[in-house]
């Protein structure tokens, strides 16, 4: 039984590490300012993201906007100062 809870914590621990970190773009923002473990910025290119996996529609929610870097692959949520580009990209 004890083993079964540890199993369980350690599998909710990786789940957790393995979901990337959700920030907020910066006005204008089109780079990556996450820094790595010696202080580098990433600066790598924020793309929309249209089609993410069941895992990422749970922690943003269904239909959202949500942008992600190039290289790191943090998402970021559109600044909310700024009009939506949701309806300029439909086909």
């Amino acid at each position: 039984m004890a083993e079964d809870k540890v199993t369980r914590t350690a599998d909710a621990g990786s789940e957790a590490a393995s979901l990337p970190k959700v920030k907020t773009r910066k006005t204008k923002q089109r780079a990556c300012d996450e820094k790595d473990a010696k202080g580098k910025v990433c600066a790598g290119h924020l793309k929309r993201w249209f089609e993410y996996p069941a895992e990422i529609e749970k922690l943003v929610g269904k239909g959202a906007e949500i942008y992600r870097c190039e290289f790191c692959k943090t998402l970021y949520r559109p600044d909310p100062k700024q009009l939506p580009n949701s309806y300029t990209v439909r086909y």
